[in-house]
């Protein structure tokens, strides 16, 4: 049965609404998911804090259109769902996490990354990007690194001298 214009709107309206204040899209794309799985992809992303909406892709791009998004939007196929949040690599990085069990099933197809599409191959190098916390983590390592070999040289001359 077709959705009336008026829920259509009121649609439109209520993803338009979800995706103020969002950095990051991912268009995600589902086949023959169970609904167990589905429940699981909407629990995992849930709980890092990552909206996942199914809407037809016409009001997908109508809400995008409004949005401001700029560039030639990717081939669309199948059935596709959108993963959003304000963190710019979270639902790429989750959606790629829980397509790694299911492969078959659950792909990304694309997205929208500061405001401009993004095709699968660059959303897929956006979600390889390790999270905000492992990056400080690395950049502090890297910093401390030269004090830390200044200072296993001196003990090894110190344990020569002595010996």
């Amino acid at each position: 049965m077709p959705i009336t214009k008026s829920k259509k709107v009121e649609l439109v309206a209520d993803l338009d609404k979800k995706l103020a204040g969002v950095e990051s899209i991912v268009f995600v794309a589902f086949k023959k998911l169970s609904v167990k799985d589905t429940i699981a992809l909407r629990r995992q992303l849930r709980a890092s804090g990552i909206g996942y909406t199914v809407l037809k892709k016409t009001l997908m791009k109508r809400v995008l259109a409004s949005r401001g998004v700029t560039g030639e939007i990717p081939e669309l196929a199948g059935e596709i769902a959108l993963a959003y949040s304000p963190d710019l690599t979270a639902p790429a990085r989750e959606v790629f996490a829980f397509a790694q069990t299911h492969k078959e099933q659950v792909s990304i197809v694309g997205g929208v990354f500061e405001g401009r599409f993004m095709s699968q191959s660059e959303m897929l190098a956006i979600a390889t990007i390790p999270p905000l916390q492992t990056l400080y983590a690395q950049f502090v390592g890297m910093l401390a690194a030269p004090s830390r070999s200044f200072v296993v040289a001196l003990d090894q001359i110190a344990q020569k001298k002595t010996a």
